[in-house]
């Protein structure tokens, strides 16, 4: 197999130094933090599999689910509907968490 050095990843590259220290940058307390990145993801209609690292870090700090629900309540009015309806459907399938019932199949979900 052959490893790219940096000078054949510039993309990567500047993907990593994007994201590096974001955290400490924010000045933003950790569970604030991941709850602002999942609405981010939410708003420009992720796929699933955005979705899997901060929800995935989101659970091993102690984010209790209510607050990622409570996340995409707030920001429903702004991003709309469809999008919120279709993050908690990419929550659920990329790390098995159900934010809404039935999987956002429920009779009357506007999609």
């Amino acid at each position: 197999m052959n490893i790219p050095d940096e000078s054949e990843t510039p993309l990567l590259d500047t993907l990593v130094q994007m994201t590096l220290n974001a955290f400490e940058r924010s000045g933003l307390d950790p569970e604030t933090y991941l709850l602002t990145r999942i609405a981010a993801l939410v708003a420009m209609g992720a796929s699933p599999a955005s979705y899997l690292l901060n929800v995935g870090a989101a659970d091993d700090i102690g984010v209790p689910p209510e607050k990622i629900r409570g996340t995409l309540v707030a920001i429903a009015p702004v991003v709309g509907t469809a999008r919120v309806v279709t993050a908690a459907g990419g929550i659920d399938e990329a790390f098995g968490l159900r934010l809404l019932p039935g999987g956002g199949e429920e009779e009357g979900a506007v999609t």
